[in-house]
């Protein structure tokens, strides 16, 4: 891929003080690569350092985002840049809305997540069907959708791979609103005219809550075992030859 195909695959747009971030990649239901997670870090950043007040997420076409390219998913270059993109978006010191146009699948839900607040679209789904393909994400992650959906809901969510509508989501706290692009943009607006400083703290504070000072190694050896486990090889041949997985444990 180009350097100007890479450029293309992120679009910024300024709105006074509020940047809309969008991922272009419509013809691939706007999945994410290395090329794409990069450019939404380097998209976020360059924001922040222009001097916007706010940050709306979203997607172009009529997904949100189909999660991670399946080109890539099982690499570990892929899985140290979704990290440090959704990283960049929690540690950015401004608001970020998710405006969740359409399928947030996998990875598009720990988009949506690490965005402050969501706006759902009427076609909006949050899934996370990870034990679906023997993959994993990280400890963050499954907090993060317990603390805004409830604990029940991401049990089903997680382990029973079911999906979070719209209307789901706006009823459990995963979604904040109702509506589109333009409704995500409005409220960022008005974010953007509150003290930078005290929405920076409240933020920090926040987010906190999630992330617990505690030593997280097993989580975390956990975590890396489902990535070099037998079942992610099956899983991954399976979908290659279009069947149902066959898991082991192991």
């Amino acid at each position: 891929m180009s350097r100007a195909e890479e450029l293309r695959l992120i679009e910024s747009t300024t709105h006074d003080r509020v940047t809309v971030v969008t991922i272009n990649r419509p013809d691939k239901r706007n999945a994410l690569n290395i090329a794409v997670c990069d450019g939404i870090r380097a998209a976020v950043g360059k924001a922040v350092a222009d001097g916007a007040r706010a940050l709306v997420l979203t997607g172009a076409g009529s997904s949100f985002c189909s999660g991670a390219d399946f080109g890539e998913v099982y690499t570990g270059d892929f899985r140290a840049s979704l990290y440090g993109m959704l990283r960049s978006i929690v540690d950015v010191p401004v608001p970020v809305v998710a405006a969740v146009n359409g399928p947030a699948i996998g990875g598009g839900t720990q988009l949506a997540l690490a965005a402050d607040l969501r706006v759902a679209a009427p076609g909006a789904v949050f899934a996370v069907p990870t034990a679906k393909l023997g993959l994993a994400v990280d400890p963050w992650t499954i907090r993060r959708l317990a603390a805004l959906a409830g604990e029940g809901r991401a049990r089903q969510v997680l382990l029973a791979c079911e999906e979070i509508s719209a209307e789901e989501a706006l009823a459990c706290g995963l979604a904040e609103r109702a509506g589109d692009l333009d409704t995500a943009l409005a409220w960022a607006a008005q974010m953007a005219d509150l003290a930078p400083l005290t929405v920076a703290y409240n933020k920090h504070v926040l987010n906190s809550l999630t992330e617990p000072a505690v030593d997280e190694g097993e989580l975390h050896r956990a975590f890396e075992a489902c990535w070099t486990s037998e079942d992610l090889a099956e899983g991954r041949r399976a979908r290659d030859e279009k069947r149902k997985p066959v898991f082991h444990g192991r």
